[in-house]
């Protein structure tokens, strides 16, 4: 129907004159003749034709699919796509249902990221010595500030290779801090954790017995980077030698990072558009992306309904 809406009214290719114009009916004999037997009635009876209510339905949503993921980095599936759109939709307008969303995008193509493997960046000094294992592989704490997890991974980049830390609060997976660097210094995860500690401490919060989860790299078990820890008041943990489960929440985030922004936008021309997508996507993760662990709402969502459910102290100095 659409290759006759397309070809009616044009010139034939041999045509002299103004009127010899393909029709409907030479098109569908054109079209028969060729095995695509179709009789003019036919076209004229689909063109009679009201849209059902499915179809104007599928009309209005599939833009509004497209750009949900489009403007979430292209890496929502179904599932997310219809969580978003029921979220973003009218208190008075029908719920959409994930079947739906799960049609059209098959046919609009669009599909959620896969996410692969993390290559560990851990390079350890047995003769450091090296704080206890304060976690135990718990990385659900009741509330924020009692956990935080870091790590950092790696970007190649047409200038060479850049570093990325991340500082995450284990309550709701929110990056506090993050840092961008050239080398894979002690100074890479200093920056991110001083950017965590600047964060809490702007909201009021007091980060007193707060425990810092890493792994055995060298960066970690810098002199630098247990100073900045302990004049935070904040205490240090470290995971068993080789065993990825002991800082598995900050490599799920990192996985997230690669699968969702290093990995589809590659390839890199260096530090700066690296820094500035980072940026970016760290306000994306912590205030507008579902997080599945989180009830299906933001990190930043959830850490403001916890506080939201607390009473209010009158004491100075305490806490949220």
């Amino acid at each position: 129907m659409r290759y006759i809406d397309e070809h009616v009214g044009v010139r034939h290719a041999d045509a002299d004159g103004p009127g010899l114009r393909w029709g409907v009916e030479s098109i569908c004999t054109q079209l028969t003749e060729l095995g695509a037997k179709i009789a003019p009635v036919t076209y004229y009876e689909h063109r009679a034709r009201r849209p059902t209510k499915r179809e104007v339905r599928d009309a209005e949503l599939m833009p509004k699919i497209g750009a949900v993921h489009a403007e979430n980095y292209g890496v929502y599936g179904a599932r997310k796509v219809w969580l978003t759109l029921n979220r973003e939709r009218p208190q008075d307008a029908p719920p959409i249902a994930r079947c739906t969303v799960e049609r059209l995008m098959a046919e609009l193509g669009l599909a959620g990221a896969v996410r692969g493997k993390v290559k560990r960046t851990t390079i350890g000094d047995p003769r450091t010595p090296k704080p206890l294992d304060l976690v135990d592989r718990n990385f659900r704490p009741l509330a924020p500030n009692r956990l935080w997890v870091a790590d950092f991974t790696y970007v190649s980049t047409w200038s060479g290779w850049c570093y990325t830390a991340f500082v995450i609060d284990a309550y709701a997976r929110r990056i506090l801090g993050w840092s961008v660097a050239t080398t894979m210094t002690s100074q890479l995860v200093v920056d991110a954790v001083e950017q965590a500690i600047w964060t809490r401490q702007r909201e009021g919060d007091d980060l007193a017995g707060l425990v810092a989860h890493h792994d055995h790299g060298t960066q970690y078990l810098s002199v630098a980077y247990s100073e900045r820890l302990a004049t935070a008041g904040i205490k240090p943990s470290t995971g068993a030698v080789g065993s990825s489960y002991d800082n598995a929440l900050a490599e799920s985030v990192i996985g997230l990072y690669k699968t969702e922004l290093v990995k589809p936008r590659r390839p890199w021309k260096g530090f700066d558009d690296l820094e500035i997508a980072t940026a970016e996507w760290v306000d994306w993760f912590n205030h507008r992306r579902l997080y599945e662990y989180c009830g299906d709402m933001p990190p930043a969502e959830l850490e403001a309904a916890h506080y939201a459910q607390q009473p209010t102290s009158t004491l100075v100095g305490v806490s949220k």
